[in-house]
This record gives structure tokens, sequence and C-alpha cells, in this order.
């Protein structure tokens, strides 16, 4: 029987899981290539033109973009997909967007998440997966707020570092986009100053933590930084990155336009120009001849990117996938992901019973009205790069008919409020469902894009007929001022934090029809809801909730599982009490008063706090234990006691104050308790956001203490217990 052929780089490989040094094997591998083939690591493996005729004409990322494959050696290269709400290739399973994840605070659950995620990669054939992004949305408007976790290093960290644990068990997971890109209508144009002190505290923790829990990959961003471009930034590339963290896995640019000069992104630390043969593939090889970057500074690169095939292959703990792409049990999760992410914000009593609108009871609901414009819409989020293909989606409308098989279960997609109102008025509940859609936020390429002279300057020159064409209609497409996506759904940062006005008018107008009407509320982000909250009992922060999402919103709303959603940001009362926004803006300087911070700095009550949310059940807290692990961590021993009649999900928050008295969120843990039962949760926490940047040492040096802890159930909780490390 012959033996099963290996390639050189499954040789390689075996040598790394015999527990030989992966950066040894990569410099023997290394060896093996031509000059050629070393140049080839440096960037994306199809030309630029046929690349982006594919993305513009076919569908962007519909399967895995090779980068850096040698086929003579079978070294697989980096084979990217794209996310985070899913994989963005192939009919994947589509879980809400990232910031509805970040609202369960469950590690655990986006731990599981990423496993899926990972899994879809896999047997689509990718490696690589470009959907950790974890952002810091400075304020609310940024149009990809969807695709983060919240406003809170912590929650952004840990929450972060669960889907790179998870989907590395099958590919690399790349953490995005770095740094400080929380604009996206000018993010290939701004430049966002910050000092350094509240760069390393505030804008770069989340990145770190993700690091350290052993994400292979980064993705640079497109705007500047301090007055370089972030893609061929030295200081966060190598400085702060490698020599400060000890990072040493693959760095790549965002795509087509993450690097204005390709060569001086390789002596900054940048590896891979992504997604195509564009910039190093028409110029690296003159500028090596012309001196202006080094054989060295090549082969550090591509040591780097074989190094990080090398662990991978070597280090997969996870067997083959069985469970079928978007299958039963994928679907289930992204059911019980989008239940566990919706916020109830309001419920109050109704009629003379005294009891909250929510839960709803099944058995005594004969007509339910659904009304607004997205209710039968499919909308888990933006068209642009995070947009997955999932092969079905349960509209909130389908999940309401699904789960009353015996109601009448009516829809009212006219936006004629009157009529809305009638159809409303004899029901035995209503809901609204209003918010967002792709058109409102999302990522941004507008058609100028395709025109401005310093980008089109990154483009190689076309050389056929069909790339000249190309090059001809996104010519044209600039002067139109078409998005990537069309015009229907261009996205981009949103220029109001309210609902549309006919939106209001129709919650409005039911309200008044109906005194038992629920609003749920799809959208991304902050929502203001200041002018309409009053006139309706209860609320719910539904999101983009991905694939199965009407399912679990009717889950929610019949009271099938607890509300147990909580804010992964504050919702102001008013935009005033937000940091200036420009959308359009060329400079920007960033500070540490953003979100909640700022609202406490200034002495701001906020219309919903950090960390908020209702439950359909009462809970009681008590400390049991709160000790130092390490130097920079506490454990916090908690009893949760659920002192109601409901089973339900409690988050514990612990939050600490600095010396100066400002605070932070410090660690956070779900328990599930049932009726009448307590039980013990251990919550882990960092004392490191109480630290300040030491820039003669270069790290963030936590204070000796003691530190006086609160362990509540939001920021700000008047019921929090205190105690003291």
């Amino acid at each position: 029987m012959d033996a099963t052929p290996t390639t050189t780089f499954d040789s390689a490989t075996g040598r790394v899981r015999a527990g030989e040094a992966a950066d040894d094997v990569a410099r023997d591998l290394y060896a093996e290539l031509t000059e050629a083939e070393r140049l080839d690591l440096l960037d994306g493996d199809t030309p630029f033109w046929p690349g982006m005729a594919e993305i513009l004409f076919e569908g962007y990322n519909t399967r895995p973009i090779p980068m850096g494959a040698v086929e003579r050696l079978g070294i697989p290269g980096l084979l990217f997909a794209d996310g985070p709400r899913g994989m963005v290739v192939g009919h994947s399973t589509a879980f809400p967007v990232a910031m509805a994840r970040g609202a369960t605070w469950d590690v655990e659950l986006e731990e599981r998440i990423g496993e899926v995620i990972g899994a879809e990669g896999r047997v689509q054939g990718a490696n690589f997966f470009g959907g950790v992004c974890i952002n810091l949305p400075r304020h609310p408007a940024w149009g990809r707020v969807q695709e983060t976790y919240g406003e809170d290093p912590v929650l952004l960290g840990e929450l972060g570092a669960a889907l790179a644990r998870g989907a590395g068990r099958h590919l690399m997971a790349c953490v995005k986009h770095y740094a400080l890109n929380s604009m996206e209508n000018a993010r290939f144009s701004v430049d966002v100053q910050v000092d350094e002190a509240t760069l390393h505290e505030f804008y770069l923790p989340h990145f770190r933590r993700v690091i350290e829990a052993g994400a292979p990959a980064v993705m640079s961003a497109y705007n500047s930084v301090n007055g370089e471009w972030a893609g061929q930034n030295a200081d966060l590339l190598t400085r702060v990155l490698r020599d400060d963290w000890g990072f040493e896995g693959v760095v790549i640019t965002d795509f087509i336009w993450g690097m204005r000069d390709g060569t001086a992104a390789l002596r900054a630390g940048l590896d891979v120009e992504a997604p195509f043969r564009q910039q190093r593939g028409a110029h690296l090889a003159d500028d090596l001849a012309a001196g202006r970057a080094g054989w060295d500074d090549v082969e550090r690169a591509g040591l780097r990117t074989l190094a990080a095939q090398l662990r991978l292959y070597a280090g997969r703990t996870a067997a083959e996938p069985t469970e079928p792409v978007a299958g039963p049990a994928h679907r289930a999760l992204a059911r019980e992901a989008a239940q566990r992410s919706m916020v109830l914000l309001r419920n109050q009593p109704v009629g003379g019973s005294g009891s909250a609108l929510l839960p709803l009871h099944a058995p005594d609901l004969r007509r339910v009205t659904v009304l607004g414009r997205l209710a039968d819409l499919p909308n888990t989020g933006d068209r642009g790069s995070s947009d997955v293909r999932a092969p079905s989606v349960v509209t909130p409308l389908e999940g309401l008919r699904d789960a009353l098989p015996d109601a009448d279960v009516v829809h009212v997609a006219e936006p004629d409020p009157r009529a809305a109102a009638r159809a409303a008025a004899d029901s035995d509940v209503a809901v609204v469902v209003v918010g967002y859609t792709a058109a409102d936020e999302g990522e941004f390429v507008g058609g100028d894009i395709f025109g401005r002279p310093e980008l089109t300057a990154l483009y190689p020159e076309p050389e056929t007929d069909a790339d000249r064409e190309l090059q001809r209609r996104m010519t044209q497409a600039a002067a139109e001022g078409l998005s990537m996506a069309g015009s229907e759904d261009a996205g981009g940062d949103r220029a109001d934090l309210h609902l549309r006005p006919e939106d209001v008018e129709l919650i409005r107008a039911v309200a008044a029809a109906n005194p038992r009407t629920v609003v749920a509320v799809v959208a991304a982000g902050t929502v203001l809801m200041d002018e309409w909250q009053d006139d309706v009992p209860a609320i719910v922060l539904a999101w983009y909730s991905g694939m199965e999402g009407g399912a679990a919103l009717a889950d929610l709303l019949l009271g099938a599982v607890d509300a147990s959603g909580r804010l992964p940001f504050c919702i102001p009362t008013s935009a005033d009490h937000l940091p200036d926004f420009d959308r359009d803006a060329t400079s920007v300087t960033y500070d540490r008063w953003f979100g909640q911070r700022r609202l406490e700095h200034f002495g701001l009550a906020p219309a919903y706090p950090l960390g908020f949310g209702l439950s359909y059940t009462t809970v009681a807290v008590e400390v049991l234990d709160a000790a130092r692990d390490g130097e920079e961590g506490v454990v916090v021993l908690a009893l949760v006691r659920n002192t109601g009649h409901r089973d339900g999900r409690h988050v514990v928050q612990v939050y600490g104050r600095a010396a100066d008295g400002e605070r932070f969120l410090l660690g956070f843990a779900p328990v599930a308790v049932a009726a009448g039962e307590a039980v013990e949760v251990t919550v882990p926490a960092s004392l490191r956001p109480l630290g300040r940047w030491d820039g003669e040492r270069r790290e963030i040096r936590v204070p000796q203490g003691p530190y006086p802890l609160e362990v509540g159930s939001y920021w700000g909780d008047p019921q929090a217990v205190g105690v003291e490390v």
C-alpha cells in the first residue's frame, strides 16, 4: 500500500506537532522558497483588477480569498473569510451582530459562537477569520458600531478574547481594526490625534487582552494615528504591538486602501497586503533593488506568516466539523444568542391589575397586531464586509405567527398611522417594530472612493481590456456617487440618533389606540427615545438579531425565556451629552471622556446606564468573598438569589474606583438562577483599568490599593454591595 503523499508544508507541520519551534521550522521552510515566492508571501494571490471585478460583480468574499499561498510546496497561505456576525463565505449561520452579543455579557456563549463560526469557515475552505472586531465606539453614530461589542474596554476585551478562542480551534482569528477606527465615512482620510496615556489606558487595552488570549493575527486600520497611516505606523505595529506586548503573529492590512506605501509599511512591521496583488506586486521588487527596503524586511514578514500557518495546522485541537453549515444545531445557537441579547428597557403595568405588560400570556391572546415597515423584513445588519448570506431569516412577524398558532396575528405594513391605529385598537396587544436598516447605518464605501486621486494612485496599471473597462466603470460610479452596495443601502455613520419621524408617528398613533403596546427597536447601538418612550408601557432593544431573531423575539415577549440582555453602552438623554462628531472630519482628537464615563464626569444622568436591563424576576446579590488574584486580578464570589417566581438570568457586574474617584468596569459574569433558588457565582475581574500609563517604563502600572469595589447590576447601581480588597 502506497504511503499517503505529503507536501513540504505537511512535513513542516509534522515537525511542529512533534515539538519543534514553529519559528525554527518556518525558517527552514523559507529557505526552500525562490526569491519570487518570498515576495508572493507578502500580498494577495489574486491580481488586483480581476479581484475587484469579483467583489463588485459577483459579491464580496463569497469564497475564501487566498494570500501568500505557494502551491509548489503545499503552503496554503492565508485563506481569508470575513465576519463577525458569522462566516461571510457561502450561506452560513447569521448570528446576532456583535453589539447584540455584547449585550449578553456572556463569555462562554461567545466562545461557543466562535467555535461554530470557525467550524463553518473551516469546512468551506477558510483558515483565516477576519472577524474579531473590537474597536471602541467613541461616539454611537459610528456606522460600524454593530460589529463591535460595546463601549467599555473590559467588555470588548473579554468578548473579543472569547470569540478568538472559539474560532481559533479551527482557524486563525484576526483582531481588527488596529487602531482607533471608530468613524466610517471619514475612515480613509481622518487623522486621529490622541495622547499616549489616553491611547494605552482606553483605546488599546482590549487589543492587548485579545492578543494575550492568543489571537495570531491583527488587521491594521484605514485611518491615520497621530499623523501616520495605521497600516504603516511603526509606533503601533512594532513598538507597541511587538516590543511592548510581545506579539509574534502576522499583521495584514485592511482591504485595498489599507496602506499608502507598501514598502514603508513593510519596514514599519506590516506583513501582508490584503486582499489582492496590488502595491507590493507593482513596486516592491523595484524598491528592494533601489534600497528602499531590504531582503531582511521581506524575510521577517515572510517568516511571520509561515509560522502563523504552521502553528494553526500543527496545533488544531478541534476535529473536522461534521455539523452542516447553518444546520439545526447552529441555528439553535443563533436563537439562543438572540434570546440572551435582547434588552428589556421598559416594562410598565397596564390596566388595573398592577402587572407589567410583559411577558405576554399566550393563552389570553386571540388577536395580535404586528406593525411597522421592519416587521416582516429580513434585517440582519448592513450590506458591507460583515454581511452573512444566511439561507433563511425568521422575521418578527414569522416568529410571532409560529409561536401563536391559535391567535390571529395581523400584519400592518402600511405607514399610515391612522390605519395602523384602527388595526391595533381591537387587538389584545400591538407589537410595533421600528428602527434601522442597512440604508441607515453600516459599512460605507461611497462611489467617490473609487475616484479619489490619493486612493486611485494605489491601484496598479490595468493590463487587459477587461481591466480598463472595470477602471472606467469605477470612475463612472465615483462620478455618480454610488456606494459599493448601491445607493439603496448606503449605510455610513448615522446623522441622527433618533428614530425616523414616521416611526415615531406610528408609535404614538398605535399607543394612543391600544395601551397594550410593545415597541421592538431594531438597531446596532444607541437610539434616543425621549420623545416617545413615556407613551408606551414596554420597550425591547431587539438589535439586528440574526437569522433566528424573529423566533427569539417571540420567545422573549411570551416569557419562554427571561429578559436577560444588559446594555453594552449607556443611552444618554440627549445627543448634546455626547462628544462632538463630524462624520466628514479630516482630523479629530480622542480623549478619555466618552460613553458612560463622560456622563458621570460631567454630572449628566443617563436615560439608561451601562449594564442596565430589566428582568421578569427579581434577584438579591450577596458578596461572600473578594480577594486579590495575582498582581492585577481580583476574584469576587457572590451569591445570587432569585427572589421572584420565574426562572431568570442575571449579570453580576464588578466596578472599581481609581484613586481619583473615577469608576471603571472591572469584571462581570452571567448566571442562571431558578425561581426561589440561590447560586454562587465566581466573577473574575481585572485591576488593570484602575492603572495609569507609565511612559518611561512603557506599561500600565496598577497601584497597590486598597481598592473599593461595587458589586451591582449596572453602572452606578444604588443597590450595589460595597467591598474593599
